[in-house]
């Protein structure tokens, strides 16, 4: 499965495209990183890693996950 990633030194965000349902609760919840309409349309950079976990954590269909690249645990 295609997949993409996104990081902010901190964590990866993984985007599966095929996953998306286009819910858009990643641009509701956070539309400072979310940008469908540009590319890259995930900028991981404006929100703490805290906030972006909280946003994947909430994404319906999965589409969007995460794996930690500092020492802190998942």
């Amino acid at each position: 499965m295609d997949k993409k990633e996104y990081s902010n030194g901190e964590i990866a965000i993984i985007w599966q495209p095929k996953k998306c349902t286009h819910a858009a609760e990643c641009v509701k919840r956070l539309p400072k990183v979310y940008h469908p309409r540009e590319l890259p349309w995930i900028t991981p950079e404006h929100a703490n890693t805290e906030e972006l976990i909280a946003q994947i954590n909430c994404c319906p269909s999965g589409a969007l996950t995460y794996r930690r690249l500092d020492s802190a645990t998942e």
